[in-house]
């Protein structure tokens, strides 16, 4: 593998950077169940907020599965295929619906804020390819 100056990198080199650049709690599991323990005691329903990043993650992947395949493997979209992929959404809105509980906010709040978040980076309410390339430090 080249770096993007044409360095040579070799797997284990690469393995050895990707530990050192690796929080503690993310490979040592000591570590990780005081940072939960931490969390729990500042008051934050991690066990939840982990439900719903690691379930919204999912169940997006097996949406993306079945839009992958319609895409690029020559699958049909026909209704069976929709309603699939109906309820995979719902699978996922299950999980926002937990993280929503988690931070103590509903989905309106949520479409509230990306609408307002959207308006700011296309304040003429419509896509603009060098705004969405060329974004303000603030803009997230």
């Amino acid at each position: 593998m080249k770096t993007p100056d044409n360095q040579e990198v070799d797997f284990i080199k690469y393995a050895q950077f990707v530990n050192e650049v690796t929080s503690i709690p993310s490979k040592n599991d000591d570590e990780f169940i005081r940072r939960i323990q931490d969390l729990q005691e500042q008051g934050v329903p991690i066990a939840r907020l982990l439900t719903a990043a690691v379930g919204i993650s999912a169940e997006g992947g097996e949406f993306t599965e079945i839009v992958k395949k319609v895409a690029f493997q020559g699958k049909e979209l026909t209704n069976d295929n929709k309603l699939h992929m109906v309820k995979e959404l719902g699978d996922v809105m299950w999980y926002v619906t937990q993280a929503c509980i988690c931070l103590d906010v509903t989905l309106d709040h949520i479409l509230t804020q990306n609408m307002v978040k959207l308006l700011s980076r296309y304040p003429e309410g419509s896509f603009d390819i060098y705004r969405s390339e060329n974004r303000k430090t603030d803009d997230i």
